[in-house]
C-alpha cells in the first residue's frame, strides 16, 4: 500500500503545474516549433494562407518570453488580481495638462504640415482633421514613438501561450494574410508588445478592414505613410458610424433639479430635450441650429464630481478605439484644442476620497441585490452603475451625485 502510494505522489507530483523558475524552456520551444507546424499551419492554410508567406513569416520564429500574461504549458495560469487598486481617487489624474498642451501644440504645427492630406481625409470621410490628428498623437505621439516587438513573435507567443490565446491566434493568423498580400513583410511588421501594429495602432484584423492605401503607392503602409495612416483612422471610424458634419460633443453645465441620472447611450433624446431641461454649454455659446433635433446623450464620468457634458454619437464612435470615457474625452478635448486653441474643461474634477476598486464592487454587487443594473459588475464605474447610484440615492432621499465616493461606503451595503 506505501509503495502504490509513493508512485500515486510522484504522478501527481509530475502532472502538477510547475512554477515559472522550473520550466523547461528549451523542450517549450520545441512545443512551439512542432506547433508552428502541426497546429499554425493547417489553419493558415484552410483561411487562404500560401505555403510561401507562411515560410517567409515563420523562419526563424521563437517565442519571446519576456511579454506579459504568458501561460507556458505545463504552469498555472495568473490567480485573478483581488480588486485591491486606489485606481478611483479622482479620473482628473488621466488628463494631464502639461501632456495635453505639448500635444496640442504639436498636433496644430503638424496641421499646417499636413493641411492639404488632411483636407483631402475630412472631404473624403466626413472626419475632421483635428480629431484624427488626436488620434495619432495619444496613440503614437504622432507616429515618433518606438514599436520595438516583430509582431509575428508577439502574436506567435500569445497564440501558444497566453491568457488570451483564441484572440491572438485570430489575430497571427490575419497578420499572415498580410504578409501574404504584400503590403509588408514580416520584418518591417512592428508593433506593441500587445501587437498593435504601425502608427494608428491597429491590429492586425483592424488592418485588413479599414487600412487604406492614401498616397497611391500601391502599399497600406502605417508604419512610414503619414497619408495612409491619418487616412487609416479616418476609416476606422466611418466604419464604426462616424457622422459627418457632427461634433464628439459639448462641456455643458446641468442645473440643481436635472438628475445626473440619465446619462447613457440607451437614453438619448434630441439636443433641444435637454437645453428645455435648462442645461447650457458652459462656454457660453449657444447649441448650433442643426443640432436641434439630432440625438445626443448626457456623459457624467464622475457624477457631479467633474465636468459634465452632452455629447454626440461620435463620442461612442471614439470609444470604439478604446472602449473609455475618459479616452474618448481625451481624445475630444485635445481635438479641440488642436482646432480651436481651446484649453482644459471648465469643470474641475473633484476628490471623492481614496476608493478601491473592491469598494466598487461591494457597491454594485449592493446595488444588484437591489435590482439595479449596473452592466457588467467588475468594480469598474462605468454609466449604468454610475446612474443606478444617482436613482437609488434619490429613491433613499439623498441628493443624486452618480459617482461611488467615500461617504456612500457605509451608506450603501
Amino acid at each position: 500500500m506505501r509503495r502504490h502510494s509513493a508512485i500515486l505522489f510522484l504522478l501527481l507530483q509530475l502532472l502538477s503545474p510547475l512554477p515559472a523558475a522550473a520550466l523547461d524552456k528549451g523542450a517549450i520551444e520545441a512545443r512551439f516549433q512542432a506547433w508552428l507546424q502541426q497546429d499554425l499551419w493547417p489553419l493558415a492554410q484552410k483561411s487562404g494562407v500560401s505555403r510561401n508567406a507562411f515560410e517567409r513569416a515563420t523562419a526563424g520564429l521563437h517565442l519571446n518570453w519576456n511579454l506579459p500574461d504568458l501561460v507556458p504549458p505545463g504552469s498555472k495560469p495568473p490567480k485573478e488580481r483581488k480588486q485591491s487598486q486606489a485606481e478611483f481617487s479622482s479620473p482628473g489624474a488621466y488628463f494631464s495638462e502639461k501632456r495635453l498642451q505639448g500635444l496640442a501644440a504639436t498636433g496644430r504645427s503638424l496641421a499646417t504640415r499636413h493641411a492639404r492630406t488632411l483636407q483631402k481625409i475630412e472631404t473624403t470621410y466626413g472626419v475632421p482633421g483635428s480629431v484624427v490628428l488626436a488620434i495619432w498623437g495619444r496613440e503614437t505621439g504622432f507616429g515618433q514613438a518606438k514599436l520595438p516587438y516583430p509582431a509575428v513573435e508577439v502574436l506567435a507567443t500569445k497564440a501558444f501561450m497566453s491568457t488570451r490565446k483564441d484572440l491572438f491566434l485570430r489575430e497571427l493568423i490575419s497578420a499572415l494574410h498580410m504578409i501574404d498580400g504584400g503590403d509588408v513583410s514580416a520584418g518591417e511588421m512592428m508593433g506593441s508588445w500587445a501587437g498593435a501594429l504601425g502608427q494608428p495602432q491597429f491590429m492586425p484584423t483592424s488592418y485588413l478592414e479599414h487600412a487604406v492605401d492614401f498616397d497611391g503607392d500601391g502599399r497600406r503602409n502605417i508604419w512610414a505613410s503619414v497619408p495612409d495612416s491619418l487616412a487609416s483612422i479616418a476609416n476606422y471610424l466611418v466604419h464604426k458610424g462616424w457622422q459627418r458634419g457632427r461634433s464628439w460633443g459639448y462641456e455643458v453645465a446641468i442645473p440643481e433639479g436635472v438628475s445626473c441620472a440619465q446619462e447613457g447611450p440607451d437614453r438619448a433624446q434630441p439636443l433641444s430635450i435637454w437645453a428645455a431641461t435648462g442645461i447650457r454649454r458652459i462656454s457660453g455659446k449657444p447649441f448650433p441650429d442643426r443640432e436641434a433635433t439630432a440625438s445626443t446623450m448626457m456623459l457624467v464620468p464622475a457624477g457631479t464630481h467633474g465636468p459634465e457634458f452632452l455629447v454626440t454619437p461620435n463620442f461612442y464612435v471614439l470609444k470604439e478605439y478604446n472602449n473609455s470615457d475618459l479616452y474618448a474625452l481625451f481624445i475630444g478635448n485635445l481635438a479641440d484644442r488642436i482646432a480651436y486653441g481651446s484649453g482644459p474643461f471648465v469643470g474641475k474634477w473633484g476628490d471623492v476620497g481614496k476608493m478601491l476598486r473592491s469598494d466598487v464592487l461591494a457597491m454594485q454587487e449592493a446595488l444588484v441585490a437591489k435590482n439595479y443594473d449596473v452592466g457588467k459588475v467588475d468594480g469598474l464605474p462605468g454609466y449604468k452603475t454610475r446612474r443606478s447610484l444617482g436613482e437609488w440615492q434619490a429613491k433613499g432621499g439623498l441628493r443624486p451625485t452618480c459617482f461611488p465616493d467615500e461617504s456612500l461606503k457605509a451608506k450603501l451595503r
